[in-house]
């Protein structure tokens, strides 16, 4: 996993000395990124720039990496992880290709070079890269299928620079860092989810996930090569069965190389606990040391901890239960509540904007403390989108809500806006137009039933716009501390094959993940499979909700502060003087609470610079 920058023009001579300057301070933005080396390449057309955090093949895996072939230069900066190497290789192999290492970056290259634009049609991982072709004069660029890997790009007098991450574009000349109103849209409306392609700032835009762009002379063409496809299912339960295990098997194995140390995060959910049990079979099976697991809980969690419906149960039990029965090797990480909400400024950096307040900060500093020991770890995010493990798929006053049903509290986020701004920008407006936007993408079967219909509607908007939330925290605060975080249930060969497994079976027997559970009820402890779902680890000390409260009121006593121009002050005081009560809605999803908004509004400081709504 890495970071890379660059910049491309076919108008301007970028060989000058000056040029490899911008460079290296654009790419010193993702040393974070990656920690353990740096390259560059430049010619009259591109420059490009790359940090390296070393996985595969230390030797053989340097970046840029340049290809000569039949005349033609090619030049790779890369981000990512192929799982199907060995059997791209095995082709290029068979087709005259050699090889000098064994890292993915050289398949992955080879592949382009072999495939030309279609390269994208043949992989299965998490990737995005550019690729210099010096043959047909232009960039190529990528993003995997679900975009679990970032790439953002701006263009400014016919010049295309691009990134990793939003901060480094703004280290290029004259891309200015402004919220206009559809930016500020985003932000307090659509935030902290965004709508696929944009971003809070104007002119940077994102590439969206499953496309790949083309940059040469006649501009920039972006196109699609992949989506979930509608169609009928007509297998039966047991072979359905059999097909998912297969499918989540062989995501989980592709996902366990690595040249440097491996984890699980290990909660003793569902999610996680198949991720850990298919690991460490696979690691007793080849004679491996015991798989390591990581837990993080909070100082004082359970003197604090508070049951509710969406939080039913600690994860102690569960956790200890699991490696009682696998080849594992358990760490739990505590972390102090000072220093989570010391972290709340990190974790906004990290996104290059307002993110998920303590539940980000969490995972940065969970990550932060895996990373002394490991640099991967393969994860159980994205199940509850795949296999429909929400609340939202089963409350019916979600289902008819009529908007994002984890993004409710409307009329509280259009209070947050100071009045000028607040006259000009109507987020209800804005949210509505987004969400039947999206609505109007789903393709519906006339063989769908009501239900299943209604289902792959919800399914749709959860894949789309929450799991993209999801996988950008799990990229931003992994890699702020150079540490891979691998999702494999977001395999798009498993997303596809569910995605039309009809909603009576995927919710079998009336639970959540309900065929998810059926499948796993052979090698999971009952208790695991019958666990009820409850998120990520949050802390319950409520010497949190003090200090973020504190931090925030130094804030707003500050008449100087840029917050005020972009904020209602007199909302935020009423809801710091009633200590979040004011504020009653989740801000978002089911965890976002009132000590959630006490750090929106804290971190939106960074943002209120240059406002042009």
């Amino acid at each position: 996993m890495c970071g890379f920058v660059g910049f491309s023009s076919f108008e301007n001579d970028f060989s000058l000395i000056e040029n490899k300057n911008i460079l290296k301070i654009m790419n010193e933005t993702l040393s974070k990124r990656g920690p353990d080396e740096e390259g560059y390449y430049l010619n009259k057309h591109i420059c490009l720039g790359h940090k390296r955090l070393i996985v595969v093949d230390p030797v053989g895996g340097k970046q840029p990496m340049i290809e000569k072939y039949q005349l033609g230069e090619y030049v790779i900066v890369y981000n990512g992880q192929i799982y199907n190497t060995k059997e791209l290789r095995e082709e290029l192999l068979s087709n005259g290709f050699s090889f000098n290492g064994h890292c993915d970056t050289e398949v992955l290259l080879k592949s382009y070079i072999h495939f030309g634009e279609k390269v994208v049609e043949h992989l299965n991982g998490i990737f995005a890269f550019a690729i210099w072709d010096s043959k047909k004069k232009q960039v190529f660029l990528a993003r995997d299928h679900f975009g679990v890997k970032p790439l953002f790009y701006s263009i400014i007098n016919n010049t295309l620079i691009f990134s990793s991450e939003i901060k480094a574009l703004f280290e290029y000349p004259n891309v200015e860092k402004i919220l206009d109103s559809q930016g500020i849209s985003e932000l307090f409306g659509i935030g902290p989810c965004h709508t696929p392609g944009t971003t809070i700032f104007k002119n940077i835009f994102e590439l969206k996930p499953a496309h790949f762009a083309i940059f040469n002379k006649s501009g920039l063409h972006v196109e699609r090569y992949w989506k979930l496809v509608s169609k009928p299912h007509t297998s039966d339960l047991p072979t359905t069965c059999k097909e998912v295990y297969f499918l989540l098997k062989d995501a989980i194995t592709r996902q366990l190389v690595s040249d440097v140390p491996l984890c699980t995060f290990l909660s003793g959910g569902l999610d996680s606990s198949i991720i850990t049990k298919f690991a460490a079979d696979y690691c007793k099976l080849q004679n491996l040391p015991p798989l390591d697991t990581y837990s993080i809980d909070y100082v004082d969690n359970d003197k604090n901890f508070v049951k509710s419906d969406f939080q039913p149960n600690s994860d102690k039990y569960y956790i200890e239960l699991m490696n009682k029965n696998l080849y594992t090797n358990h760490h739990s990480i505590i972390i102090d509540t000072p220093e989570l909400a010391s972290y709340l400024e990190d974790a906004m950096i990290a996104r290059d904007m307002p993110g998920m307040a303590d539940i980000d900060s969490s995972l940065l500093l969970f990550c932060k403390n895996v990373k002394k020991e490991m640099t991967v770890s393969l994860t159980g995010e994205c199940a509850d989108e795949i296999f429909g493990g929400y609340p939202w798929f089963f409350r019916e006053d979600s289902l008819k809500s009529g908007t994002f049903p984890w993004s409710i509290a409307l009329s509280e986020r259009q209070n947050l806006l100071n009045s000028s701004i607040s006259k000009k920008v109507n987020l209800k407006e804005y949210i509505d137009f987004r969400y039947n936007e999206s609505l109007s993408e789903v393709d519906i079967l006339s063989t769908d039933s009501k239900e299943t219909a209604e289902k792959r509607k919800i399914s749709y908007l959860t894949l789309n716009w929450f799991m993209q939330t999801l996988l950008d925290r799990s990229d931003r605060m992994a890699m702020y501390n150079g540490f891979e975080l691998r999702v494999p249930f977001c395999d798009y060969r498993l997303a596809q094959y569910v995605w039309n497994i009809p909603w009576e079976m995927k919710a079998l027997n009336g639970r959540e993940k309900g065929l998810l559970r059926y499948i796993c009820r052979d090698f999971l402890p009952a208790e695991i499979v019958d666990r009820k779902k409850s998120p990520y680890p949050k802390t319950h000390n409520p010497s949190y909700l003090k200090k973020v409260k504190e931090m925030l009121s130094n804030i707003m006593n500050n008449s100087n502060a840029p917050i005020h121009s972009l904020l209602n002050s007199k909302y935020i005081t009423e809801i710091l003087e009633s200590d979040g009560n004011a504020f009653t809605r989740p801000w978002f999803g089911q965890l976002m609470t009132r000590s959630t908004t006490y750090g929106i509004s804290l971190s939106s400081k960074y943002v209120a610079r240059k406002i042009s709504a």
